[in-house]
């Protein structure tokens, strides 16, 4: 049985599984993008936006991010180039920062947004440099 209007199974099993993923994802979500992010995230979370916190916990960070074939540098990189592509700058702006603050070097991501330049557009890629560059005096 489902709980009151839900489609959500109503067993332990099921529970226990869907816990599982949003710790795993818990713990992606702050190694890739910090705690200080992650918290900010949290506080601002409301009754709205609850449901959604825990989807992209359970499902970006605790399955997509945590599957083994791609390490996290090129999880970080893909990321950042679909990012540059669809010109979403706000994530873009978090992921170019959390990268560099994992250790992936500016020349590394600047050779990824001229890649992506020719793939995704120029517009997008300029914008991105600006970003990245903003990222790198911010970091100094």
């Amino acid at each position: 049985m489902s709980p009151e209007g839900t489609d959500i199974p109503d067993d332990d099993a099921y529970r226990t599984g869907r816990e599982a993923a949003y710790e795993a994802g818990m713990r992606m979500r702050r190694q890739v993008l910090g705690d200080a992010h992650v918290d900010r995230a949290l506080t601002r979370q409301s009754p709205v936006t609850e449901k959604f916190q825990d989807f992209i916990t359970r499902t970006a960070w605790g399955d997509i991010w945590n599957r083994g074939t791609l390490d996290e540098t090129q999880r970080r990189l893909l990321t950042i180039a679909i990012l540059t592509a669809v010109g979403n700058d706000g994530e873009l702006d978090m992921h170019l920062r959390a990268a560099l603050r994992a250790g992936v070097s500016a020349d590394t991501l600047g050779e990824l947004l001229l890649h992506t330049a020719i793939y995704a557009g120029v517009p997008n890629s300029n914008h991105a440099f600006k970003l990245l560059d903003a990222a790198v005096n911010d970091a100094e």
